[in-house]
C-alpha cells in the first residue's frame, strides 16, 4: 500500500511534506530563499507557501524580517514548531497503517 497525507485548511492544503521540510529548511537557514535554494524551489513559491501557511494559521508559523544591510530573514514561530510535530506524528501514524495494511494484504 502507498498512500500520501496532508492537513487541510478552510482554503485547502495548510501542510504536506513539502511544506513541512520547507518550514524546518527555514528554521535551519533562517531565511526563506536559502531554504528554497536547498529545494531547488523558487524564492517566488516558496514565499507563497509561506504566506498561504501563514494565512491559513490561528497564528503565523513564520515571521519574516524585511532586508536591509544586513539582509531579511526569517524565523519559524512556537506555532511552526507545533505544526512540524503534528505532522510529522501525523505522518508516522500514516506509515504505520500502511505498513500495516500491506502485510495484511499480503497472500
Amino acid at each position: 500500500m502507498r498512500g500520501r497525507i496532508w492537513i487541510e485548511g478552510p482554503d485547502g492544503t495548510f501542510l504536506g511534506y513539502g511544506r513541512v521540510v520547507l518550514l524546518e529548511r527555514i528554521r535551519d537557514y533562517g531565511s526563506i530563499s536559502a531554504a528554497a535554494r536547498s529545494m531547488q524551489m523558487s524564492y517566488r513559491h516558496a514565499w507563497k507557501l509561506v504566506e498561504f501557511m501563514n494565512g491559513q494559521s490561528q497564528m503565523p508559523v513564520v515571521e519574516k524580517s524585511t532586508g536591509g544591510i544586513g539582509g531579511g530573514g526569517a524565523v519559524l514561530t512556537p506555532a511552526g514548531e507545533r505544526a512540524i510535530a503534528c505532522f510529522w506524528s501525523a505522518y508516522k501514524e500514516f506509515k504505520a497503517f500502511l505498513a500495516q495494511g500491506s502485510a495484511e494484504l499480503e497472500l
